[in-house]
């Protein structure tokens, strides 16, 4: 049944490939340029000629010189994630408690059940993409089943470690998956990206008040809108300075990953910037400019970035199995979060999406060569 449900999928997506390069933005100087566009359908967005202050740095003030940045419960979402990711990683030497990752998913008790190193109201399951919510416990419950054999030698039908040629320890499940890898890099797009480019960008958010501060009594000297854009860029997870500082987590590490093929470094900074500068100077043509760039960008970021994993994938290929296993559970995670990508602008259909992923085996110590060039092929055809 597998193998037919692969022919199916591989019929959608030639299809898929075949129909779809229809319309959209032809100009290769707009923000939204689409290489596979062959009719433009008058949806190019360029920026105004009109003149404002764009700083060069994410740091904007009143007329009094009041900060009208806060994007504070993103920060503690981020941090949030790391403190998971950290215990996750303790599953190479001991068994993990999948109720204790839950309860940092939905922050129990404001503090994931004593799992945190500090308080918040946040939390990153109420703003996971709800369809999405049940396979990230799902993911959770397995992370622990597999780490209950930390001690044994991961192997085909056999959970347990593999340690990599550069000494590296992955934990994976029976069937070759790291999970770690699913959870992180998939609420990377499941929250993050979800968010930043789905929900703060969407007109629910920036269709908001840009005259009134909300509360200057209470040091919230920003917009509606403004803050809402301040959120999306809370998301995106970096310094103020990016890129002269550059994470080492999350987003803003893999942006600067694929900075030498995208320029994706100062595509997304810039793009931010003048987003951000653009809604205080009430230019709103601009602000939305920057956010189709920047949801393009965002989207080519992660497609690039599963590329980068699928090619290292195939050099492990039958010499390295950790790395191998370790590399593709991340090319799968990060194909996954295409799904994010906003249908305004993303490259992939449902469709399309859904066969791609269905080239992803259940098994991935049965992955060939010839499966993850099927999968790099369709990725190519569209990014």
């Amino acid at each position: 049944m597998k193998k037919q449900h692969i022919l199916v999928a591989v019929g959608i997506l030639s299809m898929a490939l075949i129909g779809c390069k229809k319309e959209g933005c032809t100009d290769p100087g707009a923000l939204n340029f689409d290489s596979e566009a062959k009719k433009d359908n008058g949806s190019c967005a360029y920026y105004s000629e009109e003149e404002y202050d764009v700083p060069t740095t994410y740091s904007f003030t009143d007329a009094n010189g009041n900060s009208t940045v806060n994007y504070s419960g993103q920060e503690d979402r981020l941090q949030q994630l790391k403190e998971m990711v950290v215990m996750m990683k303790t599953g190479t030497t001991t068994a993990l408690d999948a109720q204790a990752l839950k309860d940092m998913f939905a922050n129990t008790g404001d503090n994931g059940a004593g799992n945190f190193s500090f308080s918040s109201t946040k939390q990153l399951k109420d703003k996971c993409f709800n369809l999405d919510q049940q396979m990230f416990e799902n993911w959770m419950d397995s992370i622990a089943k597999a780490s209950l054999s930390f001690s044994m030698t991961a192997a085909n039908g056999q959970a347990g470690t593999l340690t990599s040629a550069d000494g590296k320890t992955y934990l994976f499940d029976d069937k070759g998956y790291e999970h770690v890898q699913l959870i992180e890099k998939g609420l990377m797009g499941g929250v993050f990206m979800y968010q930043a480019l789905n929900v703060y960008f969407s007109d629910a958010k920036m269709d908001v008040d840009n005259t009134t501060p909300v509360d200057p009594a209470a040091g919230k000297y920003y917009t509606t809108m403004e803050h809402h854009f301040d959120e999306a860029f809370g998301y995106f997870g970096v310094e103020p300075s990016f890129p002269m500082l550059i994470p080492d987590s999350f987003w803003g590490k893999y942006c600067n990953s694929q900075n030498g093929t995208l320029n994706s470094n100062a595509d997304m900074m810039n793009n931010f910037l003048r987003g951000r500068a653009a809604i205080s100077a009430d230019v709103l043509e601009d602000r939305d400019a920057a956010i189709i760039a920047i949801s393009k960008e965002w989207e080519d970021i992660s497609a690039n970035q599963a590329i980068k994993y699928l090619n290292d994938a195939i050099s492990a290929f039958g010499t390295d199995n950790a790395k191998f296993l370790h590399v593709l559970s991340e090319a799968y995670a990060f194909t996954w979060n295409l799904r994010y990508a906003p249908i305004e602008t993303r490259r992939l259909s449902a469709a399309e999406h859904a066969a791609i992923m269905l080239f992803f085996k259940d098994n991935l110590w049965d992955m060939s060569v010839s499966d993850i060039n099927s999968i790099k092929g369709a990725l190519d055809s569209k990014y």
